[in-house]
């Protein structure tokens, strides 16, 4: 039998162990831990043999104390120490979050950005927030934005339904980048895009495979399987991920598309668990990352 002793040690150990989680989960996991989360996988599509490291670099959602320009530094520091063939960076440069104490706008960010290195380029695409946290751009509905000016100034291309090919002879592939699909609210509890799936694949003119960036994975369905690898964020992993499962998760698809690597009809998409938070500063079961793909 339990001693009284005992029983009251056990129910002073919940709470305990309920603050030690909040404390870990709001001060630690955010701001301490940056894991390098690594997938080897060989889509459909791609040609057997063809290696190809990409390093991925999602939803930074940069501002103070969290995500602070040092801390930007020490993100890029890794992420070239990991010898990347090709660096992709998913969206969501800049926060939103009503708890931070500054906002660190793109023209300070980006150049830091144009120190990542990778012998087939650094190349971007825009997410909800590089839209969402630019006035002027939401006042005319229409870009340019100022994160999209800012990472083209520090000589990264940002593809906006755009297709390039990258790399010559076998060796060769398309890059494709989406434009962001929920980039405007539409007065009607939903959003509208900028968008255009199939005009982006149809700059794609010669059977090398073909990689996509699209910030939110929601598109994935959607996607043809003449794409052997679709890159996505916007989800974080949900933020807070108990044995492989989120709670809350930005997609209409729930758990679904939440996070890591995702197989259907044939076709492969890895959903980057990013490097900031949004809403409110809480990583728990869910660190920030500098994802790794390895294609072989």
């Amino acid at each position: 039998m339990i001693d009284r002793r005992t029983f009251l040690r056990g129910l002073l150990g919940i709470p305990l162990a309920g603050l030690a989680a909040s404390v870990y989960g709001f001060f630690v996991e955010p701001a301490l831990e940056l894991r390098v989360q690594r997938w080897a996988i060989r889509p459909q599509g791609w040609p057997a043999g063809q290696a190809l490291r990409i390093a991925i670099l999602s939803d930074l959602h940069l501002c103070e104390p969290y995500l602070s320009l040092a801390r930007l530094q020490q993100v890029i520091d890794r992420t070239n120490a990991l010898s990347p063939d090709i660096t992709l960076i998913l969206g969501d440069i800049p926060a939103s979050s009503k708890y931070r104490t500054r906002a660190i706008p793109p023209e300070e960010s980006c150049p830091l950005l144009a120190g990542l290195a990778a012998p087939l380029g650094v190349h971007a695409v825009l997410g909800n927030h590089d839209w969402w946290q630019d006035l002027a751009a939401q006042s005319r509905r229409a870009g340019p934005t100022r994160t999209g000016l800012a990472l083209e100034r520090a000589g990264i291309p940002v593809l906006q339904n755009q297709a390039v090919k990258i790399g010559q002879g076998p060796g060769a592939f398309w890059l494709a980048g989406l434009g962001d699909q929920i980039a405007f609210p539409n007065g009607q509890g939903g959003w509208t895009g900028v968008d255009d799936l199939p005009a982006t694949l149809a700059q794609v003119t010669d059977d090398a495979p073909v990689i996509l960036m699209a910030h939110e994975p929601d598109i994935f369905p959607h996607v043809p399987q003449r794409v052997a690898l679709t890159l996505s964020g916007h989800t974080h992993g949900g933020q807070v991920r108990l044995f492989g499962w989120s709670p809350v998760v930005p997609s209409n698809y729930g758990n679904r598309y939440a996070y890591g690597v995702v197989e259907e009809r044939g076709h492969h998409i890895v959903i980057s668990g990013g490097v900031g938070y949004s809403g409110i500063p809480v990583r728990f079961g869910m660190p920030p990352e500098i994802t790794v793909v390895d294609l072989s």
